[in-house]
């Protein structure tokens, strides 16, 4: 029966458990679930099972060269996060963060749209609980606005498998792209349902909204399923799809501006996040092996990465009670590992040789130098200098370093520094092993393998990231830099935190004029009737008056006359 459940089962189906369990071991248990995922998932090898659901063919389990390093990382992610949450208590977040992980490594497996909507919905219902769990309004609504808007990309993506289903007799989630004709209004629905997740631009705010307003622990685990869940169906859905590449180039580019004004600095690696997503998504647009396998192991790097810098700022953030650049600095004398592992993930997204985001990055830059197409490669090289800007200086500096706030918090807790250590390592190590990254990718690369410790690269790559630098520290010399400032920076969120309220409320202000004004007009017709009728009817009018008998006596002779006539017109009929 194990070899025919799809991958995760273990942390879905154990999470219950937890309510069985003391307050003191629950943690820990949640940690041995997801271990104990991994180790089923890498020795019992599940390749394939296939069930017949009311006359539909569902193919829960479908793990091939994509879908493997996607699990195993997600494995991994679930792994550290459950260390790093081992202090938490809290049930809901637990049984969340295993059901979310669990959910978003089956939804890796699924072979059917069926299942991926399935395991989908079960992704975005269980995370929101790791935005509620900080018990505030802000998180509430923020939360509702999460679950809004993830809920519709699962109905979107439920519209297209029916249309798709309609069309072409079948549910196989596999390649959506066709050279040869359009894409359908089933794979447009589904790329829509599968952007949403991505956070494409203009639907990109709800990482913003929600990611900085979860819990210390919870965005951890949210930074690392559901977009890179979305990059790993768009690969599958839609690999050479060229619209993708532009919508990519945007995705890396607009998140700069925002990020570099922005003061909270869970915000800043939440836009740091759309543009990594970003690189991914152009990979996938240019769909040769090489981007591919660039945007794969991007995706690999980029979980661990990540996670690592949501970690050091939820460290912060769990010492010092806040993230805002205005309120820190000066923290690396009181958190030394903190800081050094903060610099070590700010060095990894940034490209820094020997660390995994320069052997994961450049292949997707490279892939699309080989395809000649020259506004792509200058567009990505820009948005990697500003990822170095905007996460690789500004992050670790205003948290660790700039003016010194005078806080002096111990240093994290031991579980949350093992986690970050065991991040970090990984971050170090890909860099240098990155052999070993390569092998697991979907494409061969024993024929054609990838170097990217060449020297053109290696000193292209140090001056990109030397003169980011510089530029940062002149702007920052010179006063030129955008101050932190004590805001709320609005992004496309102003539209439904903003624009809506003030909408609905026009809106239901015309709507209560209009009906006023209605019944005002019905009051008063109404009144004109009454006199009307009281002018008739009433004591002194023409039929309420009293009438003399010779009127009366009149009216009835009148009458019979009339009867009388008439009834002699039907005698001659």
């Amino acid at each position: 029966m194990i070899d025919v459940l799809p991958p995760g089962w273990v942390m879905m189906l154990g999470s219950p458990l937890l309510l069985l369990l003391p307050k003191a071991v629950r943690s820990y248990a949640a940690l041995v679930l997801s271990v104990l995922s991994l180790a089923l998932f890498c020795f019992i090898h599940p390749s394939a099972a296939t069930l017949e659901l009311f006359g539909l063919a569902l193919q829960p389990i479908r793990v091939d060269a994509l879908s493997w390093p996607f699990v195993i990382v997600f494995h991994i992610a679930a792994i550290l996060s459950s260390i790093y949450s081992l202090h938490v208590q809290d049930l809901r977040q637990q049984i969340s963060g295993l059901v979310y992980a669990g959910s978003a490594i089956a939804a890796c497996c699924a072979g059917d749209l069926v299942s991926l909507f399935l395991c989908w919905e079960l992704t975005a219902i269980s995370s929101v609980f790791l935005i509620w769990a900080s018990d505030t309004p802000a998180s509430y609504r923020a939360g509702m606005r999460y679950l809004i808007i993830q809920v519709s990309s699962g109905v979107l993506l439920l519209s297209g498998a029916i249309i798709q289903l309609v069309e072409t007799k079948s549910i196989a989630f596999v390649g959506m792209v066709n050279d040869d004709s359009p894409l359908s209004l089933g794979s447009w629905l589904i790329l829509a349902a599968f952007g949403i997740k991505a956070a494409f631009p203009l639907l990109h705010n709800w990482l913003q909204d929600s990611y900085p307003q979860a819990t210390v622990t919870g965005t951890v685990f949210l930074s690392a399923f559901t977009t890179k869940l979305a990059i790993y169906a768009l690969a599958r859905g839609f690999p050479g799809l060229d619209l993708l590449i532009g919508i990519g180039c945007v995705m890396t580019l607009f998140p700069i501006l925002f990020a570099v004004i922005e003061n909270d600095l869970r915000r800043v690696l939440s836009y740091s996040l759309n543009n990594q997503l970003g690189f991914m998504v152009v990979g996938i647009g240019i769909g040769t092996e090489l981007a591919i396998n660039g945007t794969v192991a991007h995706a690999f790097c980029h979980i661990l990465y990540k996670a690592l810098l949501f970690m050091t700022m939820g460290a912060v953030l769990f010492r010092v009670g806040t993230c805002k650049g205005t309120e820190l600095g000066g923290l690396y004398k009181s958190m030394p590992l903190t800081t050094i592992f903060c610099l070590i993930g700010a060095g990894a997204i940034s490209g820094f040789p020997l660390l995994s985001g320069f052997v994961s990055k450049s292949m997707i830059i490279s892939a699309a130098g080989e395809e000649h197409l020259l506004w792509v490669w200058m567009v990505l090289l820009i948005a990697s200098a500003g990822v170095m800007e905007h996460s690789g200086i500004k992050i670790p500096f205003f948290a660790f370093f700039a003016h010194d706030s005078g806080k002096r918090v111990p240093e994290a807790p031991t579980n949350m520094l093992i986690a970050m250590g065991g991040a970090a390592a990984l971050c170090v190590g890909l860099g240098v092993a990155y052999p070993l990254l390569y092998n697991i990718l979907p494409f061969s690369t024993v024929d054609h393998p990838y170097q990217p410790y060449t020297t053109p690269h290696v000193v292209a790559q140090l001056q990109l990231l030397g003169f980011a630098a510089l530029a940062f520290v002149f702007l920052i010399k010179f006063g030129l830099y955008p101050a932190e400032e004590r805001a709320t920076n609005l992004d496309t969120d102003w539209f439904y935190r903003k624009a809506a309220p003030k909408v609905v409320r026009w809106l239901g202000t015309a709507i209560r004029t209009v009906d006023q004004q209605i019944r005002m007009m019905f009051i008063s017709q109404l009144k004109n009737l009454l006199r009307l009728m009281r002018s008739v009817f009433g004591e002194r009018g023409a039929m309420g008056s009293t009438w003399s008998t010779n009127i009366m006596a009149f009216w009835a002779t009148l009458m019979l006359v009339v009867a009388l006539l008439l009834n002699y017109l039907n005698m001659l009929r």
